[in-house]
């Protein structure tokens, strides 16, 4: 998926700030945003301004199943550059809480919310 023509540190900056705007978005039933509950497996930039993410939800039948993709491309688009954000829903391999960063499972541990 790698854009060719655009260098690295441009295709991370993009990259960084996509992040940024994903860490917004909590989700609603853990107090942790879902890029550190590691609910996002992949994001790429192609040449033409295209963002790629692969997400997944924490469990198939999740209640926000359509919130939060739909979410996650609204708050990507905000990226002025962009040309369009493609979300794409992941099942394999499927999310378990060790996707999450030490320091979301640590906030979960502190709240005694067991994932």
């Amino acid at each position: 998926m790698n854009g060719v023509g655009m260098d690295a540190e441009t295709r991370n900056r993009f990259i960084n700030r996509a992040i940024e705007e994903i860490r917004t978005i909590y989700d609603p039933e853990l107090p942790v945003n879902i890029y550190d509950l590691g609910l996002i497996y992949d994001i790429d930039i192609t040449d033409d301004m295209t963002v790629l993410i692969v997400m997944t939800l924490t469990s198939p039948g999740c209640v926000v199943g359509q919130y939060l993709p739909m979410e996650v491309q609204k708050r990507v688009a905000t990226i002025a550059e962009l040309r369009e954000v493609e979300i794409h829903m992941a099942w394999d391999p499927p999310w378990t809480p060790q996707r999450a960063s030490e320091e979301a499972r640590n906030t979960l541990l502190m709240m005694n919310i067991v994932i």
